[in-house]
């Protein structure tokens, strides 16, 4: 009898239980380098949106070695023909010195010298954003209570700011939004539909009467979801019930903008994927009622 045979059995069992650790061990490891990059782009993807503070760190991307996650924050693709950093937009709430900016500085001037009667008398709003000058103009000036068509009154206004934005390079977006007091009327169901229509009138204004490109406008409605000031109190609603011209600055894409501040609770209500926005196309007829 040989009592040697079950160094046989054995030899099997530790060759299947080197196989069952080599497969663990495979299944385990995963292309750093790759990761990395997705996770560069992804960052790259929410800074552009504004999400996510830039570095001011760069550091090339080497594609022929793993790259490791704690370093993903501050590389940039060196072999794209782009910049990642020209790509990405300054820090949230730092508004960078560029000539675009100083540009907006200008027209700024010439639009609160225009408006100043109408400023004085709290109509009309200028403020700077990172996405670019926001014009505000506030219902009380412009619109009657749950209706989109234009005050008699508020077409001289419009006047004077279609004469300034005339003749500039820069894309104009109009933003309608309310409060939060729900609007049930014959023409407008919601302030879904009430927003968007008022900033589409303006939009059609523009182009009809005053000679506007329109290649360089967008309508786009907000309701009471991009508020400026707090809906708790009456004068704050009267803020909230506005139409917003964005003169969007050359080096931002014409998207959602952060035409108002931090609302009341401290949160900015301008970040994309926050609220929803209805953008239509540009009338070119008369307003549907």
């Amino acid at each position: 009898m040989n009592h040697e045979r079950w160094l046989i059995s054995y030899a099997d069992f530790i060759t299947l239980l080197f196989a069952f650790f080599v497969v663990l061990f495979s299944s385990a490891q995963v292309d750093h380098r790759k990761v990395g990059q997705i996770a560069m782009a992804i960052q790259v993807a929410f800074q552009q949106m504004g999400v996510f503070e830039t570095s001011n760190t760069h550091m090339p991307l080497d594609k022929s070695a793993p790259m490791p996650f704690e370093k993903v924050q501050v590389i940039e693709n060196t072999m794209r023909e782009t910049d990642i950093s020209q790509m990405v937009p300054p820090m949230k709430g730092v508004i960078s010195n560029t000539p675009d900016r100083e540009e907006l500085g200008a027209i700024r001037k010439t639009l609160e010298s225009t408006l100043a009667a109408q400023i004085e008398g709290n109509t009309v709003g200028i403020h700077e954003t990172r996405e670019g000058l926001v014009v505000s103009l506030r219902e009380m000036g412009f619109f009657d209570s749950g209706s989109a068509t234009l005050r008699p009154g508020a077409e001289s206004t419009l006047k004077k700011i279609a004469d300034v934005l005339r003749s500039l390079p820069e894309g104009i977006r109009v933003e309608g939004h309310t409060d939060n007091v729900p609007i049930h009327n014959s023409a407008f169901p919601s302030n879904w539909e009430l927003s968007t229509a008022r900033a589409t009138e303006i939009v059609k204004l523009f182009i009809t009467r005053y000679a506007i490109d329109p290649s360089r406008l967008q309508a786009s409605g907000y309701a009471q979801y991009h508020p400026a000031a707090s809906n708790g109190t009456a004068a704050g609603r009267a803020l909230n019930r506005r139409v917003d011209i964005v003169i969007v600055a050359r080096d931002k894409p014409v998207q959602i903008s952060d035409a108002v501040e931090a609302g009341p609770s401290g949160k900015q209500p301008g970040l994309p994927g926050e609220s929803r926005s209805t953008a239509l196309p540009v009338p070119t007829g008369p307003q549907a009622k």
